[in-house]
């Protein structure tokens, strides 16, 4: 039986569709965010030798070591224009996903009402839930082959119970990427409600088809409401490092450091030093695994174009829509498993309207070589 903060938080089946997949190498690994690209060498060689250092192993500082918070301060001021102080604006944590709890945990009551895209990663919506509050959604729509946020069902989203913008960008699971037109919607929707915007920029960086970057602090109106949450996961392919970090106005970053310390205690000290690494060497790798990323997205739109799927702006994943083949993504992803061996995860429960009719297509992870030929799985499996 269980807790009334965890009725009617599902399971995330990734780790289902994983599991069934096993190891057999004719499985396209489409299921996960993992990627065969390698992390920055010089972080993986500062990760090895903090192993076998006494200042690594250790819990303190509890707050993250004071390089790696100077070093996402610098980068978060480079990419936003606004200036962070590392003592009091910048909090080292065990991955985003843990950061996106602890705001979330300092900032919202029982019953606040957070606004999320539609749909979006559940690990965000479910987060909500856990902090005790009530998930709302903005559906995402087709425009010109592209996804783009419902503006006006933003505007009429917004209730006397509001308390937050909750967004990533890149938006998983879709590969949305928000414009200028979006953001200074955001923006003013935040300013005019008094809202927080809780930003997961887990993909930041990862932009397609020479997409401008946008922090949203850099907007008028969101750098004194930004709180943003951010790893080396993504960009650095340091998945398994789970070294991530919040960053924002001093004035809730004491409570989301009680909450962060409470939480975790203290993110791992020898991946910080890679960590570091990464985020402070000359030339951290990225514009050629984008090209690579963006190579592999563009095979899986020739493979799966006439059956209307949306081209990723961004990220490492797209949806395809089952419902034209009379599935729900459940039933399409066992098929999809047993006849086409093709692991995609279902997106039931990653959004509100449609989420049911959607699997999960990850690029990241299988080279171009075997994206090729993915259309006459996906035939075979219906």
């Amino acid at each position: 039986m269980s807790v009334e903060r965890l009725r009617g938080i599902a399971g995330f089946s990734i780790d289902k569709v994983a599991a069934a997949a096993g190891a057999d190498p004719e499985v396209l690994r489409l299921e996960n965010y993992d990627t065969d690209l390698r992390p920055p060498a010089a972080a993986v060689e500062a990760t090895r030798r903090a192993l076998d250092s006494d200042e690594y192993n250790s819990y303190l500082p509890f707050a993250g070591r004071e390089d790696l918070r100077a070093a996402v301060a610098a980068r978060i001021g480079r990419l936003s224009g606004r200036a962070f102080d590392p003592r009091d604006e910048v909090l080292i944590c065990s991955g985003g996903t843990e950061g996106m709890l602890d705001v979330l945990l300092a900032t919202v009551e029982t019953g606040d009402e957070v606004i999320l895209t539609d749909p979006t990663y559940a690990g965000m919506i479910n987060r909500v839930r856990l902090a005790g509050g009530v998930p709302r959604f903005v559906p995402f729509v087709e425009r010109a082959g592209e996804w783009k946020l419902d503006l006006e069902a933003l505007r009429g989203v917004v209730t006397n119970r509001t308390r937050m913008v909750f967004v990533m960008n890149p938006v998983t699971p879709n590969g949305a990427v928000l414009g200028d037109e979006e953001w200074t919607e955001i923006a003013e929707l935040c300013e005019r409600n008094n809202l927080l915007l809780l930003y997961n920029a887990a993909f930041e960086r990862i932009l397609y088809d020479g997409r401008k970057y946008r922090h949203p602090a850099s907007y008028a109106g969101l750098a004194e409401r930004t709180i943003t949450v951010g790893s080396v996961s993504k960009e650095y392919r340091m998945i398994g490092w789970r070294i991530g970090w919040i960053a924002g106005p001093h004035e809730w970053m004491g409570d989301v450091a009680k909450v962060r310390i409470y939480n975790v205690v203290t993110p791992p000290g020898a991946n910080q030093a890679g960590a570091h690494v990464a985020l402070t060497a000359a030339a951290d790798g990225l514009a050629a695994c984008i090209a690579e990323w963006q190579a592999r997205r563009d095979v899986v739109m020739e493979e799966l174009g006439e059956f209307g799927i949306i081209s990723a702006a961004g990220g490492w994943s797209m949806v395809l829509d089952v419902r034209r083949f009379g599935m729900d993504g459940p039933m399409a992803s066992e098929r999809l498993l047993a006849r086409g061996k093709i692991a995609a995860t279902p997106m039931k429960n990653w959004g509100e309207r449609n989420s049911s009719a959607f699997v999960r297509i990850v690029f990241s992870n299988e080279p171009v070589a075997r994206l090729r030929g993915l259309r006459e799985r996906v035939l075979r499996s219906y």
